[in-house]
């Protein structure tokens, strides 16, 4: 992972605003019309660019394609698996949600229901996504070329297999952890087609801790532990083959505006994000719930060779925070890393983790990224 012994470095999470267009377009296919896949492709190399310009313009250093051809940052793993039925399935609700019912009716409508329909797996799963993982890099190294934005370093994202094993259905496997498994040896492809190309690979993991009070809430603290544990080993074996520095791993409570007033404490969980063969950690720290947590540092300090991405700009809010706010959030947890050209400033997740399903309007969400940039510098100029 890029660092720098003369400034704060500045990266995102992964998603970001689609255009109105190609959310349309998503929209449709996802309703089951059919779209020309021309359209659909212009759309998207239409989005990538734009995309792209949009980060070297507020001052992003370590930018990717923002995902843009992708529905969900997670849910897109179904197209590129085999082995799975459409089916209708319970839907495990949030805990937190839960203890606010009213509130969940209004704020979250369609995602309150009991069931929904969702891939699941009826069989062994296999992986059929090669061309789908080859198709993003070549857009990502073409638009690249003909925007002639130059990043300090560049990544793509990819869901963990605990993320598609909470997210897609199981039908076929004996336990969640033989599926999260099977997705592990499946995934591994992806994984190691990314680092092949030379990018920086982020594995998205919110799963580690959201899940504590969603499809695990009914385990004991220890048995949800042992099970995140178990999550982080099918991480470990999907990545064997792909260089500890060439990974950062993101992990977060929830990307939705709920309580959150059960999600696990940060404390509980470092020494188990610690076991991953990464070089980086990116974790929530502007979450008003997690604000806390860097004392959690200070009990168990980053890993020596680690990069932190802690998380400076809340993307669950439409306030964009002010530079010396960043700076500040930035400043307090370098001093207790002890070292700034390890600190690199992130917002806490994505800003468009589902095409047409966002809690930040995308012009605010670009604000929010030049503001990080601007405190970024601010706390550049103390740590320096």
């Amino acid at each position: 992972m890029k660092r720098s012994d003369e400034r704060v470095l500045t990266t995102h999470v992964g998603s970001l605003p689609r255009t109105d267009h190609l959310v349309e377009l998503m929209h449709q296919r996802g309703e089951g019309t059919g779209i020309d896949r021309n359209v659909m492709n212009d759309a998207i190399d239409e989005a990538t660019g734009r995309a792209i310009r949009r980060q070297s313009d507020v001052g992003i250093d370590i930018g990717n394609d923002g995902e843009q051809s992708r529905p969900g940052f997670h849910i897109y793993a179904s197209e590129r698996l085999e082995g799975f039925s459409e089916r209708t399935i319970p839907r495990p609700q949030w805990a937190d949600v839960e203890d606010f019912p009213e509130y969940a009716g209004k704020a979250f409508p369609d995602i309150v229901s009991e069931a929904q329909t969702r891939p699941v797996a009826t069989e062994a799963v296999r992986y059929d996504g090669g061309s789908h993982i080859d198709t993003e890099i070549e857009r990502f190294r073409w638009t690249l070329d003909t925007t002639g934005v130059e990043f300090e370093e560049t990544f793509m994202t990819a869901a963990s297999p605990g993320v598609i094993a909470s997210s897609l259905g199981n039908q076929y496997y004996e336990s969640n952890d033989e599926f999260t498994f099977a997705l592990a040896r499946a995934m591994r492809a992806e994984y190691e087609r990314i680092a092949d190309a030379g990018l920086l690979l982020q594995i998205d993991a919110p799963d580690v801790l959201s899940e504590r009070h969603r499809k695990f809430k009914s385990l004991s603290t220890e048995e949800f532990k042992s099970c995140a544990r178990r999550r982080i080993e099918a991480i470990n074996q999907a990545t064997s083959s792909v260089p500890a520095e060439q990974i950062r791993l993101h992990c977060c409570w929830g990307n939705y505006e709920g309580p959150h007033h059960k999600d696990i404490p940060l404390e509980e969980m470092l020494p188990i994000l610690y076991e991953a063969d990464v070089g980086g950690l990116l974790i929530e720290r502007a979450n008003p719930r997690h604000h806390h947590e860097w004392r959690a540092f200070e009990e168990y300090p980053l890993p020596s060779e680690w990069v932190l991405v802690p998380g400076v700009v809340d993307v669950k809010t439409n306030i964009v925070e002010h530079p010396q706010t960043i700076a500040d959030r930035i400043t307090k947890i370098a001093e207790i890393i002890g070292d700034p050209s390890r600190i690199i400033a992130g917002p806490d997740c994505g800003l468009a983790t589902l095409a047409g399903h966002q809690i930040v309007e995308p012009e605010i969400a670009w604000a929010k990224l030049e503001a990080l940039s601007a405190g970024a510098d601010r706390a550049s100029e103390t740590l320096f």
